[in-house]
């Protein structure tokens, strides 16, 4: 069962500001948890939405819109995320609470969803 654990922005990632060094060391502790398991598929960091677009469809059958970023509502934002490969929605739900704080100073969240 394919799972991604989708780790939210945070007003720091949208400022482009890297992890603390003791935070990096924690998620490459934890990604090696996930590959030594050999539950990681892939795992990858975004950047800021200051980098990205949208591209909408808000009327049915005419050409898309683009919004370039960055994007205000940080909370609604991706920063990053990691793909398991594991045998329930409990064993994802465990390697989720293993993950550190993805952000640090308490403004990490992890959003965990099942992939078809």
């Amino acid at each position: 069962m394919l799972f991604m654990l989708i780790v939210k922005a945070s007003k720091n990632s949208e400022a482009g500001n890297l992890p603390s060094p003791e935070l990096m060391e924690a998620m490459t502790k934890y990604n090696e948890e996930l590959i030594e398991a050999g539950v990681r598929v892939m795992a990858k960091g975004l950047h800021p939405s200051s980098n990205g677009m949208r591209i909408s469809f808000p009327i049915p059958g005419e050409k898309p819109v683009i919004t370039e970023g960055p994007f205000t509502e940080s909370d609604d934002l991706v920063a990053g995320f990691i793909l398991i490969d594991v045998n329930s929605k409990e064993e994802a739900i465990e390697w989720a609470m293993r993950m550190p704080d993805p952000q640090g100073h308490g403004e990490g969240q992890i959003e965990l969803r099942q992939v078809f």
